[in-house]
């Protein structure tokens, strides 16, 4: 075990340091689901993304490469994300609130 990381399944990690961190419910009612265009072009770009969102914490995201998107569940509003995405030096802008499918 190193750095407190600890493989317990195949695909699965054990990560003692967050054992007590409640994770963020996307099926909460309060959640919504935000589509955003990011100008990105490489995947070094959509890391930037993922780790400006990490930093956030509260947010579930997925990313679109090829067509420029994420969408994100978050209880964060627009404004927030928008600002938060916007930390990567990228082109970023809201598209609209995404339905559940």
């Amino acid at each position: 075990m190193k750095y407190g990381l600890q493989a317990t399944h195949e695909n699965q990690l054990y990560l003692p340091f967050l054992r007590n961190c409640a994770l963020p419910d996307p099926s909460s009612p309060s959640f919504q689901k935000h589509e955003f265009f990011v100008d990105m072009t490489c995947e070094g770009c959509s890391n930037a993304v993922t780790r400006v969102l990490h930093r956030l914490g509260g947010v579930q995201f997925d990313i679109d490469l090829p067509n420029k998107k994420v969408c994100i569940d978050s209880e964060h509003n627009v404004d927030t994300l928008l600002e938060t995405l916007k930390k990567t030096g990228k082109n970023a802008s809201y598209l609209g609130e995404k339905s559940a499918q």
